[in-house]
C-alpha cells in the first residue's frame, strides 16, 4: 500500500556525510514503522535503523553515533542522516515500511571511497 522512493545516495569520501530521503505515498504514512536497510556487495541485507510511529529510533551497532533516522510526517518522508561515513558503509540503501504495511523502495546507492 505504501509506495516508497529513495533519494540522496551518491559518492562521498571517507568521513563525509550524506542524507538519504524516502518519500512515501499511497497510504497513511504517519502510522507506519519505517526503517532503513542496506545490502553491501557479497553481504546479506541488514537493518540499519528503525523508527516507530511514535518517533522511537533504533540502530544497528555498526552505525550508532554516526547515523540518525528521523521522520517528517507532514512531508510523508523519512530520512537517514549519515555522518562520519566509512568504506564499510558502501551499500545499496533501502527504505522500508515494516509495520503495519510491508513495502520497499528501489534502493539508492551509497559509495564511500577509501
Amino acid at each position: 500500500q505504501v509506495q516508497l522512493v529513495e533519494s540522496g545516495g551518491g559518492l562521498v569520501q571517507t568521513g563525509g556525510s550524506l542524507r538519504l530521503s524516502c518519500a512515501a505515498s499511497g497510504s497513511i504514512f504517519s502510522i507506519n514503522t519505517m526503517a532503513w536497510f542496506r545490502q553491501a556487495p557479497g553481504k546479506q541485507r541488514e537493518s540499519v535503523a528503525t523508527i516507530t510511529s511514535g518517533g522511537s529510533a533504533y540502530y544497528a551497532d555498526s552505525v550508532k553515533g554516526r547515523f540518525t533516522i528521523s521522520r517528517d510526517n507532514a512531508k510523508n518522508t523519512v530520512y537517514l542522516q549519515m555522518n562520519s561515513l566509512k568504506p564499510e558503509d558502501t551499500a545499496v540503501y533501502y527504505c522500508a515500511a515494516v509495520y503495519p504495511h510491508n513495502s520497499w523502495g528501489q534502493g539508492t546507492q551509497v559509495t564511500v571511497s577509501s
